[in-house]
């Protein structure tokens, strides 16, 4: 039997707009009532329908482990655990049936908020542990969306999760977002091999095109010929976030000035990949194609093969412990 993909809605009272879909939890709308006029800040199709046969990460809850895991093998209480390798021969975004494609079981907490519940079970992608996993969207009133995330297991598991939104501040079919201005609070990044999985290192962004502690607008930063963007096309990189601990702490902004939208985003969580879309190519709102640059995604998480990185933060999650990360999108227009 065929699961109905519902769609949910948040609003407040200034008139922002938040809606997701069950499948995947979905981000598909976020509208704010910009300088002209309601604008969608969010890349993705006009109906529910076209999500699974779409790109099938946009807007989506991704786990149990996002980004690139080498090879798909991780060491857990001192035996291999295979990972199934979804890109050959390694594993990304929690595998062929990750979070993207699962029907969260959606439940309203409160006037602007849901709880998405999600079980993953012992053995599913190869990950050791049943899994339950609960995800609070909420809008309020101050214009922020947060995205809280909690997950428990009866299993040592590992554990890294994320909301991969495409942003495009001009509004879906407006442009690219090469004219954004894209600041991140960052002093050091984690270089890619040429299979895109991290070296280990954790290199300084000084004297670099990377360096984004001030605002560059992002055509002279993709355009750039530094070999860890010109091999890949644009970005596609994660920055290590500056942090004392686990505190909620901010992250990165987002600015277009046609619109005179901004984005500041806040996080608890270590890393920010951030990925500029260079291989979207399908028809999206309103027709219009999404193409390389049609948006951009700053997707908090942990640092990438974190498993395999002793010295990156801890990707373990412990029976008896819980799981939990927030991240918060504060809107200005």
């Amino acid at each position: 039997m065929k699961i109905q993909n519902r769609v949910y809605q948040l609003t407040n009272r200034h008139g922002v707009l938040v809606k997701f879909i069950s499948q995947g939890g979905k981000i598909t709308s976020m509208q704010l009532p910009a300088k002209k006029g309601m604008t969608d800040i969010v890349v993705g199709y006009d109906q529910p329908d076209e999500y699974p046969t779409g790109d099938e990460y946009i807007g989506a809850l991704c786990g149990r482990f996002v980004n690139r895991i080498k090879n798909g093998r991780v060491q857990i209480n001192g035996k291999t655990i295979q990972l199934s390798q979804n890109i050959p021969p390694h594993h990304i975004h929690g595998g062929f049936e990750g979070f993207h494609k699962k029907f969260w079981k959606v439940v309203p907490v409160e006037k602007q908020a849901y709880e998405l519940h999600l079980f993953s079970p012992d053995g599913e992608e190869g990950y050791p542990g049943n899994l339950k996993v609960t995800v609070t969207y909420a809008l309020t009133d101050d214009n922020e969306f947060i995205i809280d995330l909690k997950a428990v297991t009866d299993r040592l598991t590992i554990i890294n999760l994320t909301s991969h939104s495409y942003f495009n501040l001009n509004g879906p079919g407006e442009d690219n977002v090469l004219d954004h201005l894209l600041q991140i609070h960052a002093d050091r990044y984690t270089p890619l091999d040429k299979d895109s999985i991290t070296t280990g290192l954790l290199s300084p962004v000084e004297n670099t095109p990377l360096d984004l502690r001030l605002p560059k607008r992002l055509t002279d930063v993709v355009r750039n010929e530094f070999p860890q963007i010109k091999s890949r096309g644009g970005l596609d990189l994660n920055w290590v976030l500056n942090k004392q601990g686990h505190e909620l702490s901010p992250a990165a902004m987002l600015q277009s000035k046609k619109t005179g939208i901004t984005l500041e985003i806040f996080t608890t969580q270590y890393g920010l990949q951030v990925y500029t879309g260079q291989h979207l190519n399908s028809k999206g709102k309103k027709g219009f194609p999404l193409r390389p640059f049609c948006g951009i995604t700053l997707e908090t998480q942990n640092l990438p093969d974190a498993p395999n990185k002793p010295h990156f933060p801890s990707p373990y999650l412990f029976p008896g412990e819980t799981y939990h990360e927030k991240t918060i999108y504060r809107f200005h227009y």
